[in-house]
């Protein structure tokens, strides 16, 4: 049974679980949709397979890089570290589950305030127009919002290095990153995925994660890119701030639509396991 503040966020998760259910595309949205399909789909299948198939791959590549990576393993400590100020007892990720939702929220807002913080840096130097700093601009964003959800997830007792988890933590960054009328299909996702898993170890369902309805976000990306060129050179006292705020704000927007997204997620797992738990 939770207690009264747990009910409390579970029916502020619920509300915004609604919201996402109820988002109504409007007629720009879905004419765009409906582009993009065509678009594609004057490409073969074969064609189409192979790139979502790499794009999978490259992102299942970085998600392994960014877990084994000595940074990630200190950002790990940190946040063990966090959790035993409120209970000296915690060893490992697992004994994190051990506190309270408000310590586990301020803990996991701390990595979702510097997360953010990165992604606006990333924008404003991508901004300056530098062809190193822009052409590294989307990997970064990749790298830099990958981490931030399983530094989330990690500190909401799930630890990324299990086949489940690890799935789980790509669908999330998957989902968190869909346009806000498709979101909803990547929450259903994820929830079907929870309520079909019996031991929360291997990943049975749908390992196929970006397709048409993503390419949204890339497309923004190379727009934002594309903006940053044409006002890199309108600068005040030396800085083209027009392109910098624009590489700073787009980032941030994105980074803070993944930490939402995740946060929520997280916070659901362990609202739920809790429940279930204590029966």
């Amino acid at each position: 049974m939770l207690t009264e503040r747990e009910q409390t966020v579970l029916s502020e998760i619920k509300e915004w679980e609604s919201k996402l259910y109820s988002y109504q595309p409007n007629d720009f949205e879905l004419t765009y949709d409906k582009y993009l399909e065509r678009s594609f789909s004057l490409l073969p299948e074969q064609t189409q397979k192979q790139f979502f198939s790499m794009l999978d791959n490259w992102l299942f590549h970085l998600h392994a890089l960014i877990q084994g990576s000595q940074l990630q393993h200190d950002a790990k400590q940190r946040i063990l570290s966090s959790g035993r100020i409120f209970n000296p007892n915690i060893e490992n990720i697992d004994d994190l589950k051990m506190l309270n939702i408000d310590q586990l929220r301020y803990i996991a807002e701390q990595q979702i305030a510097r997360h953010r913080l990165y992604s606006f840096a990333q924008g404003g130097l991508s901004g300056t127009g530098g062809t190193i700093f822009l052409g590294a601009d989307m990997p970064a964003m990749a790298v830099i919002n990958l981490r931030v959800v399983q530094l989330i997830a990690m500190t909401y007792g799930f630890e990324v290095n299990r086949p489940f988890e690890m799935m789980t933590s790509l669908k999330v960054f998957h989902s968190s990153t869909l346009p806000l009328r498709m979101q909803n299909f990547g929450w259903e996702e994820l929830m079907n995925d929870l309520n079909q898993t019996e031991d929360y170890y291997f990943y049975e369902g749908n390992e196929e994660l970006t397709n048409i309805t993503w390419f949204e976000q890339p497309i923004k990306q190379i727009l934002k890119g594309l903006a940053i060129i044409l006002f890199k050179n309108k600068s005040f006292q030396g800085l083209p701030l027009v392109s910098m705020a624009i590489g700073a704000s787009t980032n941030y927007q994105l980074t803070r639509k993944v930490t939402e997204f995740s946060h929520k997620y997280y916070q659901m797992r362990y609202l739920l396991e809790k429940e279930n738990r204590k029966g």
